[in-house]
């Protein structure tokens, strides 16, 4: 799968059904060249308009299903929510 592919792909927490958003990026491990975690944007300042404050790092061992439109993850948000650097 590329990367493209996955923007393209709707992110939803299964633990409360809430939409995360589309993944940005990805984190790989130089070393091992694995996809180590996904990234989403989080909650905009004022409706995304003015950038984000905090993103998503999702651990790939989150994910519980790869669909055609929707990637399918079990994370807690406030684990996994971090501040933009």
């Amino acid at each position: 799968m590329r990367f493209c592919g996955l923007k393209e792909r709707e992110v939803i927490n299964i633990c409360d059904c809430k939409r995360l958003g589309f993944v940005a990026d990805l984190q790989i491990n130089i070393c091992s060249g694995c996809v180590e975690a996904l990234i989403v944007p989080g909650p905009g300042r004022i409706c995304g308009f003015l950038g984000y404050d905090a993103e998503y790092i999702i651990p790939f061992e989150c994910i519980r299903r790869i669909g055609e439109d929707i990637i399918l993850v079990e994370i807690k948000e406030d684990k996994c929510l971090k501040p933009c650097k």
